[in-house]
């Protein structure tokens, strides 16, 4: 006779069996449903562990696992700790204190390696503190916070024109893009491959440049744009008849702009007296980032300009007219969400040395 036998519920017998069956099933948890299968088919203990190679005490063990905690014991492993941790929670404070309060020797950031050494760590451990704490030495962005007098009175006009344009008319952001190259490279561009990018030259053969006039249609995204060999009052007096042009003529025209002197200009004045429907609504100082128009000067920049190559600015200018007409096509509005106040209430939460 056995010296233990196991009783098995039809149910824990018809799991364990389907557990067994079960060519997807992981080795161990078989293993484990064999034995208390074996068992309940009264196998004596020291056959099973012979069948199985195990031991005895591990026979034994998930007997006495299994009539503690049934069958979710026996196929599910129970929690363990773990490693123990080898960096207290004061040490982290400290990294995070020296990472955002000091500076290594002779360099103006921490690297990974050298905020190891200096606390005595694996570089992975900083690696991971830093990314746990949102923390990135290695970057730097640049601000400008404009010194305008009239920066809130200027602010909440533009911001209004944006999410409440007036009935009845046409709101323009205009500007111009000035000083782009037609540069050549001195070799052949290298074509993509796979695994390897394009490649240019580093050095490059100066054409010439040229100005683009851009007025966005702040309503639907529309582009209005021409390239001009300079920039001069002339031209952009030439270009706001143009976007006059294309207006309906019962619409009053706002026209967000920056301070640019050719924009203040005697001949430009003369020419809003001319045209009444025509109103300037002049941004802050430093505060490019209120004209939607800039933004769309960095789609051009990024997906036609900087990586092209021209060998003459008739090539260039080609090159800026085709974009226009592939962009207009179906072109992407630019959807101002800030109003006035919460612009001004992250301005007064910045740090002291922005308020200085």
């Amino acid at each position: 006779m056995p010296t233990l036998c196991v009783v098995l519920p039809p149910a824990d017998r018809a799991q364990l069996v389907d557990v067994v069956a079960n060519g997807n099933t992981p080795q161990k948890l078989a293993v484990r449903a064999q034995i208390l299968v074996m068992l309940a088919d009264r196998v004596r203990p020291s056959h099973v562990a012979a069948r199985l190679a195990l031991s005895r005490n591990h026979v034994h063990y998930w007997v006495r696992r299994y009539v503690a905690q049934g069958v979710s014991g026996v196929l599910h492993d129970a929690p363990r700790p773990g490693r123990r941790k080898r960096i207290t929670p004061e040490q982290v404070a400290t990294i995070v204190n020296a990472t955002l309060t000091t500076k290594p020797p002779a360099a103006t950031q921490w690297s990974t390696r050298t905020m190891a050494r200096a606390q005595h760590v694996s570089e992975k451990t900083i690696r991971n503190i830093w990314h746990q704490h949102g923390l990135q030495p290695h970057r730097v962005t640049r601000f400008k916070l404009s010194k305008d007098p009239h920066f809130v009175d200027k602010l909440r006009d533009v911001v209004g024109l944006y999410l409440n344009p007036p009935d009845k008319a046409v709101v323009f952001c205009i500007d111009e893009k000035s000083g782009i190259q037609a540069l050549d490279r001195t070799r052949p561009v290298l074509p993509l491959r796979p695994r390897i990018p394009e490649r240019q030259t580093h050095d490059y053969i100066r054409h010439g440049t040229t100005c683009l006039y851009a007025a966005l249609r702040v309503l639907d995204g529309t582009v209005f744009g021409t390239c001009r060999p300079k920039r001069d009052t002339k031209e952009f007096v030439r270009f706001l008849d143009r976007v006059e042009q294309v207006t309906p003529a019962d619409e009053a025209i706002h026209v967000i702009l920056d301070n640019l002197s050719t924009h203040k200009s005697p001949p430009v004045q003369r020419w809003l007296r001319r045209h009444p429907r025509v109103h300037f609504h002049f941004i802050p100082t430093s505060s490019s980032w209120l004209n939607l128009v800039e933004r769309w000067f960095g789609e051009i920049t990024r997906d036609r300009i900087r990586r092209g190559t021209f060998d003459s600015v008739a090539v260039l200018v080609a090159a800026i007219e085709d974009y226009l007409r592939h962009y207009n096509e179906a072109p992407r509005r630019f959807i101002w969400t800030k109003d006035a106040d919460m612009i001004l209430d992250k301005i007064a939460r910045c740090p002291k040395p922005l308020n200085a």
